[in-house]
């Protein structure tokens, strides 16, 4: 997705369920309200864990995508 940068890449590629969002949730802790982590992954379960964990957490999931098999997930971090 042009219109969304990333202020931090997590490559989650080749790892399953609870993994990714385990990390994900570890990562954006780290970072400041607003920025964009861009994670990839390939676990198809990925397509509903992301949203769910996003609507939980209190932050944004601005845009899902698919690149050559590999998933990508752009999520904002909420104010919380």
């Amino acid at each position: 997705m042009a219109d969304v940068t990333e202020d931090r890449l997590l490559d989650m590629r080749g790892f399953q369920c609870p993994i990714p969002v385990v990390k994900t949730n570890l990562a954006i802790k780290e970072m400041e309200p607003g920025q964009v982590l861009k994670v990839l992954a390939t676990d198809r379960g990925a397509i509903s864990d992301f949203p769910a964990w996003a609507e939980d957490t209190g932050n944004e999931l601005v845009s899902t995508g698919e690149d050559d098999g590999v998933l990508v997930f752009w999520i904002r971090k909420g104010e919380g």
